[in-house]
């Protein structure tokens, strides 16, 4: 009898622990599965991140004006692209601002940031490659691009924060279009079709002192290249482009109103430079509405003159 129950409670045990194997293995699976739903939750989520990270930060490029002052550029830097941008890519802008993205004109503008596509470097870094969108008001109203310009970023994670950690900026889309390339000075010049013919004018600035005993009196000069288009006559003259080259001591003498070039309030606008030489629009170049000033303030707008160092 006592073997008989012995065998009984053997049995009992047996079965139970079978149950509770069976069980675990039962479970086992459904645990699994939930992780590796809980790591493709987590794929989705940190795009989204790195997407309005990008997005926002699109928003905020035509508030920096690349060509402010040394000190106002900073702060504006530091205000719009201090939560998007890691402190060491901000101090790299801050001290070249000129191959930092912004505004560089008042028209055309940056609108926007377009992405194109977004890829998984690592568990803690995307590389995201779009385009900057630029508009003039007319695209403001009826949508659009006046022209663009590639960028790719890559997005780190630290401390739990997204942040652009780098960004490679693209030459700006163009039409078909012909290239004046001078290399006494160090640049090309993109222009239309249409242009193609054109001639090269030389002349002088000049720079007359603000105050003392040489007020009024020419202390600097230096080139004016004006490229003329090939339709211009004396009878029917059109718009030039007009570049005034300065030496980099001059443009900084000339920021600092340590001398004015003609009657016009404000000064000449940077289209660019090099390591020798700051290329620039005079003011009020076409006052006078000549045939042509429409398409040559279009040609301006897509930033056409590309600086050489030598």
């Amino acid at each position: 009898m006592k073997k008989i129950l012995s065998l009984a409670l053997i049995l009992l045990l047996s079965i139970s622990l079978l149950g509770c194997v069976i069980e675990k293995e039962d479970t086992q699976p459904e645990q699994e599965d939930q992780n590796a739903g809980e790591l493709q939750q987590a794929g989705p989520a940190d795009e989204e991140a790195v997407t309005n990270l990008v997005e926002n930060f699109g928003k905020k490029l035509q508030l920096v004006s690349l060509q402010a002052p040394e000190d106002t550029l900073k702060k504006s830097m530091q205000e719009n692209y201090g939560d998007y941008v890691s402190p060491e890519l901000l101090e790299k802008w801050i001290n070249d601002p000129l191959n930092a993205p912004g505004r560089l004109t008042s028209s055309p503008w940056p609108d926007r940031i377009e992405i194109q596509n977004i890829n998984k470097l690592s568990a803690d870094s995307y590389e995201v490659k779009g385009k900057i969108i630029e508009i003039t008001s007319e695209e403001k109203t009826n949508e659009g691009a006046a022209t663009n310009r590639p960028i790719t970023l890559v997005v780190k994670k630290t401390d739990d924060n997204w942040l652009i950690n780098s960004v490679t900026l693209g030459e700006y889309a163009k039409s078909d279009s012909i290239v004046y390339k001078n290399t006494e000075y160090g640049f090309n010049f993109s222009l239309p079709e249409s242009w193609k013919g054109f001639t090269i004018i030389t002349d002088k600035w000049e720079g007359q002192a603000i105050e003392g005993e040489e007020s009024g009196k020419v202390v600097e000069t230096g080139p004016l290249i004006s490229i003329r288009h090939p339709e211009w006559t004396p009878e029917n003259p059109r718009q030039d482009i007009p570049i005034m080259i300065f030496t980099h001591n001059q443009w900084s003498s000339l920021q600092e109103e340590e001398f004015h070039i003609g009657a016009a309030p404000i000064g000449p606008s940077e289209l660019g430079r090099n390591n020798k030489y700051v290329f620039a629009l005079p003011a009020r170049y076409n006052f006078a509405f000549p045939t042509g000033y429409e398409e040559v303030d279009k040609i301006i707008q897509s930033h056409p003159l590309h600086p050489i160092d030598e």
